[in-house]
């Protein structure tokens, strides 16, 4: 049953196929003179079409190059502001300094220090390498000079505050 029912459309397509291919369709006056009139209005003017499509793609690369334009500016303003936040570090000679150690902690500690040292710098190579020496054991090595960090030595007898707490009866 439900084979004969495909066969039945396909015969029907087949049919409308062979009408629409092999013979003239004739449409009434009317509807003769609709279709051409809307083909007429829709297609008018081929220059003025090719115009528009031209003007509208050249919008198209207008709006892109704005997009672009507006992306750089962005980012320069980002990287400058970045730049700014960014603390530049100049080491030299005899300069204390600590030690940023990276390595992989199995059992990280929130409150312990990354940082070791103090270490003295002995050189300061360009681009940022430069030789420390350990002040306990004397060891001299290289490290990478975003690695360090000054060392601020204060003496925490000057900054003693005494205050007394009297009894308030």
């Amino acid at each position: 049953m439900l084979y004969g029912h495909i066969a039945l459309i396909s015969k029907l397509q087949l049919a409308c196929l062979h009408i629409g291919l092999f013979s003239k369709l004739q449409l009434p006056v009317e509807l003769e003179h609709k279709a051409f009139w809307a083909i007429k209005t829709l297609n008018f003017d081929m220059e003025a079409a090719g115009e528009k499509r031209l003007f509208q793609l050249s919008e198209m690369k207008e709006l892109r190059n704005d997009a672009y334009e507006n992306a750089k500016i962005y980012k320069e303003r980002t990287k400058k502001w970045h730049d700014q936040n960014i603390l530049r570090k100049e080491f030299h000679v005899g300069q204390n300094v600590l030690l940023y150690n990276s390595r992989l902690k199995l059992f990280p500690r929130k409150l312990h220090s990354r940082l070791y040292g103090p270490f003295m710098v002995v050189q300061v190579y360009p681009y940022g390498t430069m030789e420390i020496q350990n002040l306990e054991s004397g060891i001299i090595f290289k490290v990478n000079g975003q690695r360090l960090k000054p060392y601020v030595e204060t003496n925490f007898d000057t900054m003693k505050v005494v205050t007394s707490l009297r009894d308030p009866a």
